[in-house]
């Protein structure tokens, strides 16, 4: 079954909001994996804004599940916290420093000497390594030329579309999809998934491994409580 990790990014940016330790972003990380998460995804960046280098090194101490940094490889500072926390998995992500959120991936035909090199140093580390990709099939194709082990289809798009024609809004995806796993890429996905287009998504993706979801989630949590959120996307993904 496609594995979720959840993202707590959120709860590091109401943490921040007033300064101490609440919510305690490391008891979230536990809850998470009490609860029945798969996962655990953190995206440090370069200000802190939400999630701290700390908050890295803390839960790396206490994670059961899997561990997944995501973060933009041309900060060096954010090189060395992979490497010293050694993650199962370090999602690579183009996004600038000042960003609100990712809103795009790699080109990775352009960028494919610089991807062959940095994704080396991370697998030579013995971490699992997937690269932020758009749902085009030669991005995806040229992902492979990189020695990546997975892509993560950034689902921005198809979560925009998908109220309108939900069947125009997964082709790409599923085109993208065929592309990865005739190419040997494990396949990930994330981005504005929630509850409503998560299942269809599932379903239409057979060969997803793995979701990251963090904004709608905790969204949801708040109304529905975060054991029972978790637990309704896990229902989501089996269909």
């Amino acid at each position: 079954m496609t594995k979720l990790s959840v993202n707590i990014n959120k709860i590091a940016t109401l943490r921040n909001s007033r300064g101490g330790d609440n919510p305690n972003v490391l008891q979230v990380a536990i809850d998470c994996q009490k609860f029945g998460a798969d996962g655990i995804t953190v995206h440090p960046r370069p200000d802190e804004r939400h999630i701290r280098y700390n908050d890295v090194r803390d839960i790396s101490k206490i994670i059961t599940t899997e561990f997944n940094i995501e973060g933009n490889p041309l900060e060096d500072k954010f090189v060395e916290l992979v490497l010293e926390n050694k993650p199962a998995q370090v999602t690579l992500v183009p996004d600038d420093p000042n960003q609100l959120t990712s809103n795009h991936g790699w080109n990775t035909i352009k960028e494919q000497k610089y991807l062959r090199e940095i994704i080396d140093v991370f697998k030579k580390a013995g971490i699992r390594v997937s690269i932020f990709v758009d749902p085009e099939n030669d991005m995806v194709a040229g992902a492979a030329d990189t020695g990546t082990d997975r892509i993560e289809l950034y689902t921005e798009d198809y979560a925009r579309h998908y109220h309108t024609d939900r069947d125009k809004a997964i082709e790409a995806y599923i085109s993208a999809a065929n592309v990865a796993v005739a190419k040997g890429l494990g396949l990930n996905a994330g981005h504005d998934l929630d509850l409503h287009n998560l299942a269809f998504f599932s379903k239409n993706i057979p060969s997803l491994l793995e979701v990251s979801i963090g904004h709608a989630l905790i969204a949801d949590a708040i109304y529905l409580g975060l054991e029972n959120t978790i637990q309704l996307y896990k229902r989501a993904l089996r269909g």
